[in-house]
C-alpha cells in the first residue's frame, strides 16, 4: 500500500531568482534557507519515490488561448525555465494512472506532454527537490484567470490523489507551491494582509485546516491569498494536519511562508485561542479576465517572458514594438513604462498604468520583472 510519506507548503516568489535591488535580500536568504530546510526534512529524512509538485502559473504556461482549472503534466521530462534557469527533470510513471484516476473520479483534468512550467514549479525544483533524483508529477492549480476552483474543489481534488497514492507501492511526497498575501501588479502590492498570513499559519499550526478551505475565492482574493488553493489540495491529501512554520518574511509586497506537516512536528501542539478573522467582504476583483480588446497588449506582455530578442528590441524601442504589435494609441503611450525602474511607482498604491490600459496586472508585474532584469543583464554586458 502507498503512503504520503511528506508533505510541505512554500513560496514561489520571482525575486529569488533574480535577487532585484528593490528587496532585502536578507529575507530572500532566509526564504531560501526555508526551502532547502523543507527539502531535508521531508526528502532526506523520508525518502520517498516520487514527489507530487502542486502548483500555479503566472500567464507563463497557460495563456487567454487556454486556462484549465486543473492539469497534470505527464511527459516522459518535466521542463520548467525562469530567469535563465532551465530544469529537465525525470516524471513518474504513476502520473498516467494518476490522470486516469482523477478523471474517474469526476475531476475533468487537462493532460499535457510538453508544458513548460514557470516559476511556481521552478522554485520547488531548484531549493526543496535540488539535485536529489526524485522523479516528479506536476499539478496546475488555476489561481489568477477566473473561474477559479473553490477552495473546497481543490480538496476534494486532493482526497482523490490521495486515493490513488494509497492504491499503489509507492512512498509519495507532496508540495505545494504558492505564497500568502501578495496582490502582484495591482494597486494594493504594497500592502499585503499580513495580519491575515498569522491569523492563518496560526490555524495551520493547530491543524485547523478546515479553517481555511471554508473560505471563499472572495475572501481569499480580497487577502490576496488566492494561492492557497495549491495549499488546499495539499490539505486535501493529508487530511487534519498540524504544520510547523518555518519561516515567515513579510516583505514590502509579499508574506513569504514555508511550512511542514509530514513528517508531523515532534513538538505538542500550543493551544491558542483564534479569534475569526474578519473579511470585509468588498468585491475588489483584483484578477480578472482582459477585455478582448486588451488582446494585443497582454499577449505582448506574455511574449515579453519568452522572447529575449524581443526583450532587447523593446528595451531599445518601445514605439517600434508598439507599432509591429499594433497595440491601441493608449497601450502605445504607455508601454515604456515596463522600463522605469523607479520603485515608488509599484509602491504608490495607484493602479499601473499598463493596467489602467487593460493589462492583466499579474502578466504586467511579471513582464516588469523580465523586462528590468534584461535591462540590468544589458548594463553589465555593456559595462564588460
Amino acid at each position: 500500500m502507498g503512503k504520503i510519506v511528506a508533505a510541505g507548503a512554500t513560496v514561489h516568489a520571482p525575486q529569488f531568482f533574480t535577487y532585484p535591488p528593490t528587496e532585502d535580500f536578507k529575507q530572500l536568504d532566509a526564504g531560501i534557507a526555508a526551502m532547502r530546510q523543507l527539502g531535508h526534512q521531508t526528502l532526506d529524512d523520508t525518502n520517498p519515490d516520487a514527489l507530487i509538485v502542486l502548483g500555479s502559473d503566472h500567464l507563463e504556461t497557460f495563456f487567454l488561448s487556454a486556462v484549465p482549472t486543473f492539469a497534470l503534466i505527464a511527459g516522459e521530462r518535466i521542463k520548467a525555465a525562469f530567469a535563465g534557469r532551465s530544469y529537465d527533470l525525470p516524471c513518474h510513471p504513476m502520473a498516467e494512472g494518476l490522470l486516469d484516476h482523477l478523471v474517474d473520479s469526476g475531476f475533468d483534468m487537462v493532460y499535457s506532454q510538453d508544458a513548460e512550467l514557470g516559476h511556481a514549479f521552478a522554485a520547488p525544483f531548484e531549493w526543496v527537490r535540488e539535485k536529489r533524483d526524485i522523479p516528479v508529477v506536476p499539478v496546475f492549480v488555476n489561481t489568477y484567470l477566473p473561474p477559479l476552483p473553490s477552495a473546497r474543489r481543490c480538496e476534494a481534488l486532493g482526497k482523490a490523489i490521495a486515493g490513488y497514492i494509497e492504491a499503489r507501492p509507492e512512498r509519495v511526497a507532496i508540495i505545494a507551491s504558492g505564497g500568502m498575501s501578495h496582490y502582484p501588479g495591482t494597486w494594493k502590492y504594497p500592502k499585503p494582509a499580513y495580519d491575515f498570513d498569522h491569523w492563518a499559519i496560526a490555524q495551520m499550526e493547530q491543524g485547523n485546516l478546515d479553517t481555511i478551505l471554508g473560505l471563499n475565492n472572495r475572501q481569499l482574493d480580497e487577502v490576496g491569498n488566492t494561492e492557497l488553493l495549491t495549499w488546499a489540495v495539499l490539505f486535501g491529501a493529508i487530511g487534519a494536519q498540524r504544520g510547523e512554520l518555518l519561516t515567515y518574511q513579510p516583505t514590502w509586497h509579499h508574506g513569504h511562508a514555508v511550512m511542514r506537516f509530514l513528517p508531523a512536528p515532534q513538538r505538542p501542539a500550543e493551544v491558542k485561542s483564534i479569534a475569526p478573522y474578519q473579511f470585509s467582504d468588498q468585491l475588489n476583483e483584483f484578477y480578472r479576465h482582459p477585455a478582448p480588446s486588451s488582446y494585443n497588449l497582454n499577449k505582448l506582455l506574455y511574449d515579453l517572458r519568452h522572447d529575449g530578442d524581443l526583450r532587447r528590441r523593446m528595451i531599445e524601442n518601445p514605439a517600434a514594438v508598439a507599432e509591429e504589435r499594433k497595440l491601441t494609441p493608449r497601450e502605445a503611450a504607455v508601454i515604456d513604462t515596463l522600463l522605469d525602474e523607479d520603485i515608488d511607482l509599484l509602491r504608490n498604491e495607484k493602479t499601473h498604468p499598463i493596467v489602467e490600459a487593460g493589462a492583466h496586472p499579474l502578466g504586467t508585474l511579471m513582464s516588469i520583472v523580465v523586462v528590468q532584469a534584461e535591462m540590468r543583464r544589458m548594463r553589465r554586458e555593456a559595462k564588460a
